[in-house]
């Protein structure tokens, strides 16, 4: 089943999209290939597949048949024509920029971020003569103004890490397009189940598989997803994809795949030169994970908008950030961006400020305190003494995670349960 199968619902695709009974043993899961390498039929066999005249497997850094339908799940999910699977989240958006970008080169990027993704975008791609422009996304009139000659990009988070803001995706393509620029967004927050970015404009959609595709707190993972709607020929700005490629002989990825040319780029170059790989024993567990995403994001959904209104009216919570609530400024843009619910991530301010959150965290009992969100499970942290703390105050704020602020990722326990605990928790850190 692929993505020709345009009939099938979301239920069905999530399961068998991608998989097929084994050929040799009719096993219905997907098998873990546990393989480095692959034999091949006979020397010009090799040199058909080496020369990207073949599809095929060569060696499991490039290629591997359980992650390979892995990556066709998650390309038919999102709508996309093609995605390539590797290491981790942070993984994938550095593979999403590496055709598109050069040394001198910029992505505008929005200021409402994890803030590991701020770190890798204002120091890490700086090592590769890569540079970013950081930007309000909400002011669209500023992310049309941070564009110039030599912006490759445009990049934001769909539901945004930590505070839930829902970003207007369609808005940002509308300008992306205009400058003739593929909008990347990272879908992690919201999943296919909830937004399809492609369909609002989106180049290219990125995840941390780590979070809610896997949902189980075993693997990290990431993935690029390509939309197959870009003209990388329409301009000189992307010879990665657009002009010859001297590793394989002058053939022009764009010229030759069509809207496949990313796809095949990303493993061809991407894996085979930065060694990103997802092992395939990752990518059985999000494969797992993923048969049960719209029955799991039903549940967060459920249980964040009964948790976010409860919390709300209590007297130690100063405000929730929560973009399902009736009093949030995003209501109206959830409603059009993610229609089946603004996900299960938000913030929520204490008034006791920063020490209040520190004793607030270390007295919940159900919740569990870790640096990751997406889980079965109710996760909370204190964002700007972890994951954001190597940020200024104003960064922590403009990412919305200041020093009064916690994040929760509500899981898909029993509501009221996790209501009991939170109350618990802020009497003890309000008292």
């Amino acid at each position: 089943m692929t993505q020709d199968a345009p009939s099938f619902g979301f239920d069905t695709l999530q399961i068998h999209a991608g998989a097929r009974p084994d050929p040799a043993t009719g096993a219905r899961q997907v098998p873990i290939y546990q393989t480095t390498a692959y034999v091949f039929r006979d020397a010009e066999h090799a040199a058909a597949l080496f020369n990207l005249q073949e599809v095929g497997y060569i060696y499991s850094r490039l290629t591997n048949p359980t992650v390979a339908a892995l990556q066709e799940r998650v390309a038919v999910l999102e709508g996309g024509a093609g995605a390539v699977c590797c290491s981790s989240g942070h993984a994938a958006q550095i593979m999403a920029l590496f055709p598109l970008m050069a040394p001198g080169c910029n992505v505008v990027v929005s200021t409402r971020l994890y803030g590991g993704s701020i770190t890798q975008f204002s120091q890490t791609i700086k090592r590769f003569g890569w540079s970013a422009k950081f930007v309000d996304t909400d002011d669209l009139a500023a992310v049309e103004a941070a564009i110039d000659d030599d912006t490759r990009a445009v990049f934001c988070e769909s539901i945004a890490n930590p505070g839930g803001y829902i970003t207007d995706i369609d808005a940002l393509a509308k300008i992306a397009d205009k400058a003739g620029l593929p909008l990347i967004v990272d879908n992690t927050s919201a999943t296919p189940y909830l937004c399809r970015p492609i369909e609002h404009g989106a180049t290219l959609v990125v995840h941390s598989m780590t979070k809610f595709l896997t949902g189980n707190g075993t693997v990290t993972g990431g993935v690029v997803v390509d939309s197959g709607n870009f003209d990388w020929s329409a301009s000189d700005k992307f010879p990665s994809l657009s002009a010859p490629e001297p590793a394989y002989h002058g053939l022009k990825f764009h010229e030759t795949f069509g809207p496949l040319a990313f796809t095949f780029h990303g493993i061809a170059v991407g894996l085979r030169d930065l060694g990103m790989t997802l092992n395939p024993q990752a990518a059985h567990y999000t494969l797992m994970g993923i048969e049960t995403l719209s029955l799991r994001m039903a549940r967060h959904v459920e249980n964040a908008e009964k948790i976010a209104s409860w919390l709300e009216g209590h007297a130690a919570v100063e405000g929730v950030t929560y973009a399902g609530l009736e009093s949030s400024p995003y209501k109206e843009r959830a409603s059009r961006i993610c229609p089946k619910g603004a996900g299960g991530l938000f913030t929520v301010a204490l008034k006791g400020g920063y020490d209040a959150c520190v004793k607030f965290v270390d007295s919940l009992e159900i919740f569990s305190h870790v640096a990751n969100l997406g889980d079965t499970r109710s996760l909370v942290i204190h964002s700007a003494s972890t994951t954001h703390r190597q940020l200024t105050e104003e960064q922590q704020i403009a990412a919305g995670a200041a020093p009064n602020v916690v994040r929760i990722s509500i899981g898909i326990e029993d509501a009221d349960d996790l209501i009991a605990d939170l109350d618990q928790a802020l009497n003890k850190a309000s008292a």
